[in-house]
């Protein structure tokens, strides 16, 4: 089977409609390209990653996969524009390390969150956001639009004991908590990308509503707009806390979980699929102990 092949198998499995599910995905506009490579070669093996680090490369190299599937770019800007860093010397050293590999590497990013049949009936459901519920165990938690859910009602906890869960479940070196420890936590949300903006007013708004979150799991989170909300929220005993994981902490686990539906994806004659984890994105330097 051919790499194109591959990819193509794995768009048709997917939905191949944008998030919001009203319109198809672009292929003039989507970020699912060819970063980088031939794809009319015979696929070896396939690698998937939340982002093709230089490890991940050297990985797949001694895996024998010539098809690295990451959900993120590859060269460190929105687009992967690759010359704008065509004089870095950063940038030259990771091409000639694909060139010495010699595989190609598909983004993909709009097909997955498109969906994928993964629940037992057969129901589309976003493969980020469903990998990291089953890294969680929290297949069974999902509430509202099971397709794309980022919400979640699990067994009664507090803010710290979530955290440590997530932290043991996911394999991180740490995470950071906002708020109170000691919130009472049922109701979970991850509210994408808090970054800032007007978004965060109306996030704010949600989040203290009768009935929402009492605690955001983040992906980015900028400390004078909702970072703050939830630290006075605590403060003035609302019971809320958020946990910081980290953009591609907490959506990682949705491409460990890709390298097991793919053989379902690619029918009988799959090569063979493995993941490749980048690890914790951040180390933690905390105070010495006394």
């Amino acid at each position: 089977m051919l790499i194109s092949e591959v990819i193509q198998r794995i768009k048709d499995y997917c939905g191949g409609y944008d998030m919001m599910g009203d319109r198809p995905i672009d292929e003039a506009t989507t970020r699912d390209k060819v970063l980088y490579g031939n794809v009319d070669q015979e696929c070896t093996g396939i690698v998937t990653c939340i982002w093709a680090t230089t490890d991940v490369i050297r990985q797949a190299q001694e895996l024998g996969a010539n098809l690295i599937i990451p959900h993120e770019a590859l060269f460190w800007n929105h687009g992967d524009h690759q010359d704008v860093v065509a004089e870095n010397a950063t940038f030259q050293a990771k091409r000639n390390l694909l060139n010495t590999w010699g595989g190609a590497v598909w983004r993909c990013h709009d097909y997955i969150h498109s969906g994928a049949p993964l629940d037992a009936d057969g129901a589309l459901a976003d493969g980020i956001f469903y990998g990291f519920a089953w890294k969680m165990g929290w297949l069974e938690a999902r509430t509202g639009d099971i397709a794309h859910s980022m919400d979640f009602e699990i067994p009664e906890t507090t803010g710290q004991e979530l955290a440590h869960d997530i932290v043991e479940r996911l394999g991180l070196a740490g995470v950071r908590l906002v708020g109170d420890p000691t919130a009472r936590v049922r109701r979970v949300q991850i509210p994408m990308h808090v970054m800032g903006g007007p978004q965060d007013t109306a996030l704010a708004n949600a989040t203290d509503a009768e009935g929402g979150p009492d605690c955001l799991l983040g992906m980015e989170f900028i400390d004078f707009t909702t970072c703050e909300y939830i630290r006075d929220a605590a403060q003035l005993g609302r019971n809320k806390c958020a946990i910081v994981l980290g953009h591609f902490n907490l959506e990682e686990p949705g491409m460990e979980h890709m390298a097991t539906w793919i053989p379902d994806a690619l029918g009988a004659d799959a090569p063979q699929v493995s993941y490749v984890s980048d690890g914790d994105t951040y180390h933690y330097v905390t105070p010495a102990e006394k």
